[in-house]
Parts: C-alpha cells; sequence; structure tokens
C-alpha cells in the first residue's frame, strides 16, 4: 500500500466488514491452535517410527520437551517480528503471511525423515504461529471499536483452544501411531487456502489505516524501538511479565499430561492421549472464553489473582491426586485445562488495551511472545529434570506447576488498566504521559 491516501480513511467498516474480520481471524487463531496441539498429541509417535530401535521412553520424552521449545522459540521469534509487520504494512497482510507460514510449514513435517528435520520444522511453524496471536488480536479489536470487548477478545481466544479441541477429536477418530501419523501434518496444510484468502481480499483496519495519517512516524517507523523508549519501557516489561508466567506453565508443565497418558495407556489405548487433549481443550475453550469476562467481573489485578492460585492448585491436583486411565483423572485435566487458560482471555483484553495503535500489535506480540523464550527455555529445562527425575511424569508436572504461583505476585508490579489518557477520533488509546 502507499503512504499516501488521498481519499477519507474510513473510521469503520462496515457490517460485511466486520464480520469478515472476525471470522477470518477466528479461523486463523482455530488453525493456530491445531498446530500448538499438534505435537503433544503426536511427538511420541513421531520419535518412534523416526528413532526406530534407538526409542525409549526417556529419550521420547526428552525429544517432546526438545520440539516443544523449538516451537516455542519459532513462535517467539515470529510473534515479535510478525507483530512488527503487522504495525509497518497493515494487521490483514501480516495475519495472511503468519497463516501461511504456520500451515506451509507444518504440511513439510509429513515429509520429515529424521528428528532433526522435524525439529527445524516446528522452529518454523512456530514463526507463523507467534505473528498470527498479535494480528488477529489487533484487527478485530480496531474493527469493532464498539462491540463489548470481553466478548470479542473472549471469543478470539476460545478459537485458538477450539482449534486444540477438533484436533483432539480427529486423533481420538483416526488413532496417531508410529505407522500412521504423516496425514496429521498433510492436514496441518490446509489452512494455507485461508492465508492466500486473507491476503487477497480481507479488509485492514480502520485504525491502522488512520494512525498512518497522522504526524506520529516515530512510531511507525520503528515501533520495536518505541516499545523500549522512556515512555513505553515500564508498561512493555509490565505486559512481558504478566504475559510469561501463564505460557511458561502451559508449556513447561501442564502439556506433560499428554505423554504421560499416552505412556501409561500404552499401544493398547492409542486414543487415550487424544481422549487426555480432548478433555484440556473442552476445558480451554470455556475457560479462554470466560477469562476475558472474568477481567470485568473482578477487575484486572484481583482476577489474575484468583486465576493464579487456581492455576496453581489444579496443576498440581492434576499431578498427585490422580493418574491416567483412573476415572478422576479426565475430570481433573478438564477443571487444569478450564482454570489454566483463563489466562489467554484475560491476556485477550489486558495487552491491547496497554499500547498505542501505532505500535499495538508490535507490543502485544513482544509481550506475549517474549513469554515463549522464557517457556523455551523452561522447556529445555524441563527435559533436563525429566531425565534427572527418571521420567517421572508427576514430579515434574507438579514441581514445574508452581511457576503458576508467582502471578500472584508479579500482578501487582503491572498496570491496573489503560491509563486515563485522551484517546483519538477512533476511540484508540493515545501513549499516556
Amino acid at each position: 500500500m502507499s503512504d499516501q491516501h488521498p481519499a477519507p480513511t474510513p473510521t469503520q467498516l462496515g457490517p460485511l466488514g466486520r464480520a469478515a474480520v472476525l471470522v477470518a481471524a477466528f479461523l486463523g487463531l482455530f488453525f493456530d491452535g491445531m498446530e500448538l496441539g499438534l505435537m503433544p498429541v503426536a511427538s511420541l509417535s513421531v520419535s518412534r517410527s523416526l528413532l526406530g530401535d534407538a526409542f525409549t521412553p526417556t529419550l521420547g520424552g526428552d525429544w517432546f520437551a526438545r520440539f516443544t521449545a523449538a516451537l516455542m522459540l519459532g513462535a517467539a521469534i515470529g510473534g515479535i517480528l510478525l507483530g512488527s509487520l503487522g504495525d509497518r504494512i497493515g494487521r490483514s497482510r501480516a495475519m495472511g503471511v503468519s497463516i501461511l507460514f504456520y500451515s506451509v510449514c507444518a504440511g513439510l513435517g509429513g515429509l520429515a525423515t529424521t528428528q532433526e528435520q522435524m525439529l527445524v520444522l516446528r522452529f518454523l511453524v512456530g514463526l507463523g504461529v507467534g505473528g498470527m496471536w498479535p494480528n488477529g488480536i489487533a484487527l478485530v479489536a480496531e474493527s469493532w471499536p464498539n462491540a463489548s470487548k470481553a466478548t470479542v477478545s473472549g471469543v478470539m481466544a476460545a478459537g485458538l483452544n477450539a482449534g486444540i479441541l477438533m484436533l483432539s477429536q480427529l486423533a481420538r477418530a483416526w488413532p496417531i501411531t508410529p505407522e500412521s501419523w504423516r496425514w496429521l501434518f498433510h492436514l496441518a496444510a490446509v489452512p494455507a487456502a485461508l492465508g492466500v484468502a486473507v491476503l487477497l481480499s480481507l479488509p485492514e483496519s480502520p485504525a491502522w489505516l488512520a494512525s498512518r495519517n497522522r504526524d506520529r512516524g516515530d512510531l511507525r517507523r520503528a515501533p520495536l524501538r518505541a516499545l523500549v523508549s522512556r515512555r513505553l519501557l515500564p508498561t512493555t516489561l509490565a505486559a512481558i511479565l504478566v504475559a510469561s508466567i501463564p505460557m511458561a506453565g502451559a508449556w513447561s508443565a501442564s502439556k506433560w499430561m499428554i505423554p504421560w497418558a499416552d505412556k501409561v495407556a500404552g499401544m493398547e489405548h492409542a486414543s487415550y492421549k487424544a481422549v487426555t487433549q480432548g478433555w484440556w481443550a473442552a476445558g480451554s475453550v470455556i475457560g479462554s472464553f470466560l477469562g476475558a469476562q472474568l477481567v470485568g467481573w473482578l477487575g484486572r489485578r484481583v482476577s489474575y489473582v484468583a486465576i493464579s492460585i487456581a492455576a496453581t492448585a489444579a496443576t498440581w491436583a492434576m499431578f498427585q491426586l490422580t493418574e491416567p486411565l483412573r476415572p478422576s483423572f479426565l475430570p481433573v485435566v478438564f477443571v487444569q485445562g478450564f482454570v489454566s487458560t483463563l489466562f489467554f482471555g484475560w491476556l485477550a483484553v489486558y495487552l491491547p488495551e496497554l499500547f498505542p495503535v501505532e505500535v499495538r500489535a508490535s507490543g502485544s506480540g513482544l509481550a506475549y511472545n517474549s513469554g515463549r523464550f522464557i517457556t523455551a527455555a523452561g522447556v529445555l529445562g524441563s527435559a533436563w529434570l525429566f531425565t534427572s527425575l527418571g521420567g517421572d511424569y508427576p514430579r515434574v508436572g507438579s514441581l514445574l506447576g508452581l511457576v503458576y504461583a508467582l502471578g500472584i505476585a508479579a500482578i501487582w508490579l503491572a498496570p491496573a488498566g489503560p491509563s486515563p489518557t485522551e484517546f483519538d477520533d477512533g476511540g484508540v488509546q493515545r501513549v499516556g504521559r
């Protein structure tokens, strides 16, 4: 697009434009969720297939951690770079690029012949996965300025976990085994069609278009530099802190339940790992939607503290009070999925409102995905802990689940809400003084 706009920039999209944005962003996050849920349910089967006789249960758990760390590292880098791209070339264009990246690279996973090839591809998938969230959330928030923020943010956050739920049901119907796993990766390439459609026809954010006409070139030309300026650095650091804790908890701790279920159930119950993921994802769809509502009911700080306490307790209970194949296991997994993903509905409301429109995708992407750098390190640390403890899934999960408790103190270092400053004509918050 050109930087010159002779015609007036519309302040709002029409009903069809807003509906198209909402549907496209929801689907982008839905397929994003399928990518996130793919390796937890397929990892041990992939490793058994590619490692052959060299496979051991402990080595399989170690490779699960490596695949997860690669995805998180790629998502951290992609979220920052593609979030910045969204502030430069537009939310919808950057979102289309993100969808193409994660779908094409995931599809190539079906051709992998070594663990190392798969590791590189999971990193590349992460680049697109990381870019989808900040651009999708920013695009929807700016295209629906008069809608209920909690409802719209909740729908977006639920889309991610609905994708994980759908993947679990596919894997339940067609069990993932060492002899049959490549089809799942080929299926993950299908969203490329959505990426092309978004690039070619999805409307752009009116707020972003309007921001290009304002004299705020310092933010527009160097959004990442603006985020570490004296004006925005305290906000940026606080946003990183509150986003990192749930991200680290989700991937360093609670995701160990799926390979644990796979190990306990064994080949006799090949679909049990998918059933486990399905129960978790069902809880997470509800939790990620209600997390956005919880912000309005309890306020930003109190709701974050309550979620931190509940997630710590539920994760400990999942790993210490039950185990796979027990009647109580799946209901506890559902509860853990529900409470731990309340965080992500909360973040969908909280993060975008902290940053001005010129750096909103960059700010949300940096905050959300910096947590993935920490998570990648945490996952590698959890792999070391897993090996050191002799492959003891319950001890690893319950110890690492304590990361959620850090949120009880961390939230008091963050702003209570958006700075009470003036707003521009589009209803977008300006930089606080």
